[in-house]
């Protein structure tokens, strides 16, 4: 196990976030002692909003045998998925391709139910493994709550592996499939953010809905929301965790949406005024 110091702005893709000590588990054993105090588990830093001043708990991040994988059998939590998508796409396996684009790690993409219209983690989950309450506990899909972006873990639960079920198709059908998904993903930025920003409400995109509001290039800061696409904050360089807030509040003062992102720490509501 390897425990240092770090600024969570080098650990989370929209590049913000303060001190934290992290941990860094890679093996069954390691994980009740890292466990034994408050934490918080951080998987690639996608839809991750973290304060300024960082997080007071220890964070948890998966390494070493959690993040081995192997197709006929457990994949770990800690292994990307689209690593994953890449050797489905070879082996001609189908299941994953709605989560074509998605920058997270397994654990993160179930906690979330990552996804696209195209498909979501869940629709791919055989069994899940879950630590919590010092034990390893294993579940089926529909034991976990599982909804647009959103699951029921048990409370404290790191998820650790799972085994995934996947159909042959043949790699030119999937690759066929992962084009459309592409295709409807044009547009979005490559500069640092953290995924989608707010949920889309029912029947209605939220990007759509920011776009006729008229709020793309908005900006506090370096933080601005994309010309692309409008249900992304981008980071300028050098934006600080308040000035996204504070954008995300500004939407939020105009349009009645959720945010779709886990923030982390202390936050400073202000007057919001557009």
């Amino acid at each position: 196990m390897k425990i240092k110091q770090v600024l969570l702005k080098d650990h989370t893709t929209l590049g913000v976030g303060g001190p934290a000590e992290l941990w860094t588990v890679e093996t069954l054993e390691d994980l009740p002692k890292a466990t034994e105090a408050p934490y918080r588990v951080l998987g690639n830093g996608s839809n991750l909003l973290v304060s300024d001043a960082g997080v007071s708990e220890r964070v948890i991040r998966l390494g070493g045998i959690f993040r081995e994988w192997s197709f006929d059998g457990w994949v770990g939590a800690g292994a990307l998925v689209s690593t994953l998508l890449l050797k489905s796409v070879r082996a001609g396996l189908s299941g994953l391709e709605g989560l074509y684009g998605v920058p997270a790690q397994v654990g993160g993409a179930v906690k979330m139910n990552a996804g696209t219209r195209f498909g979501e983690m869940a629709e791919a989950l055989d069994t899940v493994e879950i630590f919590h309450d010092g034990a390893f506990h294993r579940y089926h899909p529909e034991e976990l709550g599982f909804g647009y972006r959103h699951s029921e873990l048990p409370p404290g639960g790191i998820v650790t592996r799972v085994k995934l079920k996947l159909k042959e198709l043949g790699e030119a059908a999937v690759r066929a499939k992962i084009a459309l998904v592409d295709a409807a993903r044009k547009g979005q930025p490559k500069k640092k953010s953290a995924g989608c920003a707010f949920k889309n409400p029912p029947g209605d995109s939220a990007g759509r809905l920011i776009d006729r509001q008229g709020l793309k290039g908005m900006t506090v800061g370096k933080a601005m929301i994309s010309h692309e696409h409008g249900n992304f904050i981008v980071n300028l360089g050098g934006a600080t965790a308040q000035e996204v807030y504070e954008l995300l509040r500004r939407v939020q003062a105009v349009l009645p949406l959720e945010v779709e992102w886990e923030i982390w720490g202390e936050l400073e509501p202000r007057e919001v005024t557009r």
